[in-house]
C-alpha cells in the first residue's frame, strides 16, 4: 500500500450528511449540508461531488471510511450500509470508525470524548477504557470521570477525523470491510402491540 492512499469518509451520524477526501495526510476537499432527514438520497450524489472538488475518482480511491455512531439509529444504517455496499462493489477496504476515536485521534491524553444525545444528554467515553465503557448520561456525568472533556465535534471536523483514522488503519493493516453500527443503546422503537393470532386446532 502506497503512503498516500486516497481515502474517502463519509458520516450521517447526525442532522448532517458530510464526506471528506484525504490524499496522504492532506484533507484535499470536504463537503457538509445539514438536513434532518434525506440523507439516504443525498450522500451517494454527495461522494461524487466531493471526489471531483478532490480531484480525483473512484479508480484513484484505495479505502473507504465511514462513521459507525453513536448517534441516529437509522442515519448510522444508512452510512455503514452504503460503505459495505460500495466496498463490496469496488474491491475496497471498508473501515468503521466510531465518533469516539474521530475524537481521539489528534489527543494523546487520557481525556473524554462526548457526542450529543437527545434529551440533552451525550454518550461519553474515556479515551483509556475505550469505546467498550461508553455510556449514555447527561453532561455531568461524563464531567464526573475527573479528565478532560473534549465537547462533540462539529460535522466537519468529524468526518475529517474520520478519513484520518482510516488512514492510519489502512496502512497498519487493519481495515474492517464490513463495518458495523455503533449503538449504546437500542433504537428509539416500541414493539408491535397487535395480538398475535391463535392457531386454530
Amino acid at each position: 500500500m502506497a503512503c498516500d492512499p486516497v481515502i474517502i469518509a463519509f458520516d450521517t451520524s447526525a442532522a448532517h450528511c458530510a464526506a471528506s477526501v484525504l490524499v496522504g495526510d492532506q484533507i484535499r476537499a470536504s463537503i457538509v449540508r445539514s438536513m434532518a432527514k434525506g440523507q439516504a438520497e443525498t450522500i451517494p450524489l454527495l461522494l461524487d461531488d466531493v471526489l471531483e472538488q478532490a480531484g480525483q475518482t473512484w479508480n484513484t480511491v484505495n479505502a473507504i471510511a465511514v462513521g459507525t455512531g453513536p448517534g441516529n439509529f437509522t442515519g448510522i444504517r444508512i452510512s455503514v450500509s452504503l460503505a459495505r455496499g460500495l466496498a463490496l462493489a469496488r474491491a475496497l477496504p471498508a473501515i468503521g470508525v466510531t465518533q469516539f476515536d474521530a475524537a481521539w485521534a489528534t489527543v494523546d491524553a487520557n481525556v473524554v470524548a462526548t457526542v450529543s444525545a437527545p434529551r440533552d444528554q451525550v454518550y461519553f467515553a474515556a479515551r483509556d477504557q475505550g469505546t467498550d465503557s461508553a455510556k449514555l448520561g447527561a453532561p455531568c456525568d461524563a464531567a464526573a470521570l475527573g479528565l478532560p472533556v473534549l465537547p462533540p465535534l462539529n460535522a466537519q471536523t468529524l468526518v475529517e477525523h474520520i478519513a484520518q483514522v482510516g488512514r492510519h488503519r489502512l496502512l497498519q493493516g487493519h481495515p474492517n470491510s464490513r463495518p458495523v453500527p455503533f449503538y449504546i443503546k437500542p433504537a428509539d422503537a416500541a414493539p408491535s402491540r397487535d395480538i398475535v393470532p391463535q392457531r386454530l386446532t
